[in-house]
C-alpha cells in the first residue's frame, strides 16, 4: 500500500520550518518563520496550542526522548525549552551570537547540541541548561547538527559543503566528508549508528559508513534537498525537496520508492514518528501534512550486505555495500526463550523510568521558569529602590 495523507494541519502564518513528533505520538510540533511554535494533538477535535516567546523565525524544533519538554532554536539566536501544555511555560537562553539553525536532543535527554549561522556547534546540559563546550571547525554556517543514537558522536553540516563528524568526548573532528557540491542543508544518523544521510542544495542524498568513512550510496535528485528522516527500521529514508514533493529512497534496494504530491511550496522539513507509523512534513505553503507510512510492519530479519549499482535518476551509483548493521526487529524463535511475565516486567519497569524521567524534565524546568521569573522580580525590586533613592535625594536637594 502507498503511503496516504491522513491530516493536514493549519495555523501557522508564514513557511513551516521544522516538525517532530513526540514519542507517544500524541502530539507533533512545527516551527515556522511566523515566530511562533504550535504543538498539534493528534487526536480529532482536539485545539493545537500556539506558543509565543521568540522574537524572530523558528527554525527549528525537536521533542525530548520523554516527550515532556520541546527544544526550539531561532533567529532571535536564542534556544527555548518548553513544557508542552496548555500554559507554553518555557525558559530561554541566549545560546550564539547568530541564527539558531539546529536543536537536538541526546537519546538519553540529558544534552542538548545546537548549530548556528555563527559557524559553530555547542554542547549544554538540558536541566540547567548549562554551556558545556563548542566545536569550532566550520568556516560557514552551521545548518544541523545531530547526536548518534548511543551519545557518542556528533555529527554536523553547513554552507562549507562539508559534513563533520566529532568524538564527544575529546571534542576533536574525527573527519571531514567532502563529497558535497553546494551547501549541506540537513544531515542524520541512521538508526544503527553506524553511518549517516545528508542532503543539500546539489540536489543530492549521499549515504556514508562513518566506521570505514567511505561513501554508500548516492541519489541525484531534480531539486535541492532541505530535510531528511531515517525510517526507524534504517530501510528507508524520506527527503523533502524545493520542488515541493517528498520522496522515500529504498535503501536495501537503492532506489526510488516513492514521490509523494501534496504541498504547494517547497517542502521544507519531514520527520518520520518514533515508531515509523507515519511522517510529518511542512512546506512554504504554511501547511503541516500527517502521511501515513503504509509500509510492511515485518521488517525482516537482519539485512545481508547487498551490492548497489544505480541511483534515483537512473544514472550509475556507487556500487558501495550497504550494511550500516541494520537490526530488525526479533523473530518469535528468539523471543520465545524469554517468558511472558519477563517481558512484562521489564516494560513495567521502561514505563516507570520514562516516567519518572518526564516528571524529572517538568520538575527541573518548572525550577528554571521560577528561577528566571525569580531574577526579573529582583531586577524589578532594585530598580524600584534606585527610584526611591533618587526621589529621597532630589526632595533632600
Amino acid at each position: 500500500e502507498d503511503p496516504s495523507l491522513e491530516r493536514h494541519f493549519k495555523g501557522h502564518r508564514d513557511a513551516v520550518t521544522s516538525v517532530d513528533f513526540s514519542s507517544t505520538k500524541k502530539q507533533l510540533v512545527s516551527g515556522s518563520m511566523d515566530s511562533c511554535l504550535m504543538i498539534w494533538s493528534m487526536k480529532p477535535q482536539m485545539r493545537a496550542y500556539r506558543f509565543m516567546g521568540h522574537k524572530d523565525a523558528v527554525l527549528c524544533v525537536h521533542f525530548s526522548p520523554s516527550g515532556h519538554l520541546v527544544a526550539s532554536g531561532s533567529r532571535d539566536k536564542t534556544v527555548r525549552l518548553w513544557i508542552p501544555s496548555v500554559k507554553g511555560e518555557s525558559t530561554v537562553f541566549k545560546a550564539h551570537t547568530g541564527t539558531v539553525r539546529s536543536v537536538h536532543f541526546s537519546s538519553d535527554g540529558q544534552s542538548l547540541v545546537t548549530a548556528s549561522d555563527d559557524k559553530t556547534i555547542k554542547v549544554w546540559t538540558v536541566h540547567r541548561q548549562k554551556f558545556l563546550f563548542s566545536l569550532n571547525q566550520h568556516i560557514n554556517w552551521v545548518r544541523c547538527a545531530r547526536f548518534s543514537p548511543d551519545g557518542r558522536l556528533i555529527v554536523s553540516s553547513s554552507d562549507d559543503k562539508t559534513v563533520k563528524l566529532w568524538d564527544k568526548t575529546s571534542r576533536e573532528c574525527i573527519h571531514s566528508f567532502c563529497e558535497h557540491g553546494g551547501f549541506v542543508n540537513h544531515v542524520e544518523f541512521h538508526p544503527s549508528g553506524n553511518c549517516i544521510a545528508a542532503g543539500g542544495t546539489d540536489s543530492t542524498v549521499k549515504l556514508w559508513d562513518v566506521r570505514m568513512n567511505r561513501l554508500l550510496q548516492h541519489y541525484q535528485g531534480n531539486s535541492v534537498v532541505n530535510s531528511l528522516s531515517f525510517h526507524p527500521s534504517g530501510n528507508y529514508l524520506v527527503t523533502a525537496s524545493s520542488d515541493s514533493t517528498l520522496k522515500i529512497l529504498d535503501l536495501l534496494e537503492g532506489r526510488l520508492l516513492y514521490t509523494l504530491h501534496g504541498h504547494q511550496g517547497p517542502a521544507t522539513c519531514v520527520a518520520f514518528s518514533r515508531d515509523g507509523d507515519l511522517f510529518a512534513s511542512g512546506s512554504s505553503d504554511e501547511q503541516v501534512m500527517v502521511w501515513k507510512t503504509n509500509f510492511d510492519s515485518d521488517y525482516g530479519e537482519v539485512v545481508k550486505p547487498q551490492k548497489y549499482g544505480s541511483s534515483v535518476d537512473g544514472t550509475h551509483g556507487t556500487g558501495s555495500e550497504m550494511d550500516c548493521g541494520i537490526h530488525h526487529k526479533k523473530t518469535k524463535t528468539q523471543d520465545s526463550s524469554r517468558t511472558q511475565e519477563q517481558q512484562e516486567e521489564e516494560t513495567s519497569l521502561a514505563n516507570t523510568l520514562e516516567h519518572i524521567i518526564g516528571q524529572l524534565d517538568v520538575l527541573t524546568q518548572t525550577v528554571s521558569i521560577l528561577e528566571q521569573r525569580l531574577t526579573l522580580t529582583e531586577d524589578k525590586l532594585k530598580e524600584c529602590l534606585e527610584n526611591q533613592q533618587k526621589i529621597i535625594q532630589s526632595n533632600k536637594n
